[in-house]
């Protein structure tokens, strides 16, 4: 697989319900009770368009979803956004595609005029490379809400201020 092959879309199509769906997954990242809440914006983006604040980014391999993006401005505020998920098919991680699409989603974010960007993420260690990945991307550690999940696993929240 070579990055060049792949392409990107931010239209959201019936098919990524289930596409979604095996991208969460597949990564051994979220909790039973987590993968549906990702299919579930796909949804009511589909549902209700851009009234659902909804923005997605998909990166695709011959037609196949490999990995997206789903982020929306936060309510109440002039620029900012929040990245709700970013995933990468397990068998396409560590490849450059996360990084592309994370890319495709700052400029996205710019050209919707947002001046800045929060991604909440767990402490455990299975998110330490989540955590690696949004610092090498040049995100600051902006917070860390103790125990918020659950015991011993904490809310770490990172920030860019795009320019």
């Amino acid at each position: 697989m070579k990055l060049e092959d792949l392409t990107f879309r931010h239209n959201v199509q019936d098919s990524d319900k289930e596409a979604v769906k095996e991208i969460v997954s597949s990564t051994n990242f979220f909790k039973p009770y987590e993968i549906p809440v990702a299919v579930e914006l796909v949804e009511e983006a589909l549902i209700k368009g851009d009234e659902s604040g909804y923005e997605f980014i998909f990166a695709e391999l011959h037609g196949q979803p490999v990995a997206y993006a789903c982020f929306g401005k936060t309510p109440c505020t002039k620029s900012s956004f929040d990245l709700y998920w970013i995933a990468t098919l397990n068998s396409y991680r560590g490849l450059g595609i996360g990084k592309l699409v994370l890319q495709k989603t700052e400029k996205k974010i710019s050209e919707l005029n947002g001046k800045r960007i929060y991604i909440e993420t767990s402490s455990t260690q299975l998110y330490l490379p989540t955590r690696k990945f949004y610092l090498n991307n040049g995100y600051k550690e902006e917070a860390v809400l103790e125990n918020f999940y659950d015991d011993n696993d904490s809310k770490v929240i990172y920030s860019k201020v795009l320019l």
